[in-house]
């Protein structure tokens, strides 16, 4: 079976540069995900962030969870569990505006090293872009300027535990499906797993490791590269035993950015075939996408070009 790929970013900016855009294409084109070692974000300050973020669990939101499972009776189903994750979350915003003083049950330390590994995670996403760029012959900027719009990027991340679940071949730790946003970075349990993405018709586990940072790719990246690079589908499975950390960081455009492919990878033979991706407001496909996060991705593109096709009819006049 072919091996998940590992990238190191150390000699990105050495003479290791071609070899590196090198296996980040080939991730991008073929996986959709990679796992980032030596990327520059110092492995005390993940130490720091796994170790509050698991006391914080532990404290604030695994009793909670356990009486949600309660409540719903979850801990004694017979039948597979289609409309809810086995997940204890929350979220916080970094861009445009903060919302990290505004959370409770934070301590004000934990809030000071999210806010402190937020912005290591910003530069990292945009330097990841840039290569990105690089590979696709797209000029420097260009998809930090894509994602734009008026007030600069949205930038989240969703903090999750999958704690053990007594029935794991009957309910999913998230339900599979694609990221809506641009570019996904995860900072993920080390010792259990859970984590796994579709690949030629084979679930495969993202592999657990120490220190490292798992990009994936957003369904707008899809489309700014029309189809070039792919999101794709992943899941998170239950396990019997141990808590699984997930911190995911969402680098995505802001709300009212225009998403269209970049017209330097549009082929010829793409237009010809009517197979370019659509034209949309990140607003607009973000409304679609929370009503039907868990369905196929391609009847969302389709429905956005059908958004698309309406507006550059216009209005239609009625005598």
């Amino acid at each position: 079976m072919e091996k998940f790929p590992v990238i190191s970013l150390e000699k990105v900016n050495g003479e290791e540069r071609k070899t590196i855009l090198e296996q980040i294409k080939d991730a991008c084109e073929n996986w959709g995900f990679f796992e980032l070692v030596n990327h520059g974000i110092p492995h005390e300050l993940l130490d720091t962030v796994e170790r509050m973020t698991k006391e914080h669990y532990r404290k604030c939101m695994e009793q909670r969870f356990k009486e949600l499972v309660a409540s719903k009776g979850l801990d004694a189903v017979q039948a597979e569990v289609n409309d809810m994750d086995w997940e204890s979350t929350f979220h916080l915003r970094h861009l445009p505006a903060s919302n990290i003083s505004e959370l409770p049950d934070l301590d004000d330390e934990y809030r000071k090293v999210m806010k402190e590994f937020a912005q290591k995670l910003e530069k990292l996403a945009e330097e990841l872009l840039d290569l990105l760029c690089e590979n696709l012959g797209l000029e420097k900027g260009y998809l930090k300027k894509a994602f734009y719009g008026s007030k600069g990027p949205n930038f989240g991340t969703k903090v999750s535990n999958y704690p053990p679940c007594p029935k794991p071949d009957l309910i999913k730790g998230l339900r599979a499906h694609t990221d809506a946003g641009g570019i996904i970075l995860l900072f993920q349990d080390d010792k259990v797993s859970g984590l796994q993405l579709l690949k030629d018709g084979q679930w495969i586990d993202v592999p657990p490791m120490r220190h490292s940072i798992v990009i994936n790719l957003g369904d707008q990246l899809e489309v700014i590269t029309n189809g070039k690079y792919k999101s794709v589908l992943h899941r998170v499975i239950t396990q019997t035993d141990g808590t699984r950390m997930s911190i995911a960081s969402f680098y995505n455009p802001g709300s009212d950015a225009v998403i269209y492919p970049a017209p330097s990878l549009v082929e010829k033979e793409a237009e010809e075939k009517n197979q370019v991706y659509p034209k949309f407001v990140f607003e607009d496909y973000m409304k679609l996408y929370t009503a039907v996060k868990f369905q196929a991705k391609e009847p969302r593109f389709e429905a956005m070009k059908e958004v698309e096709a309406a507006v550059k009819l216009g209005p239609i006049a009625t005598a």
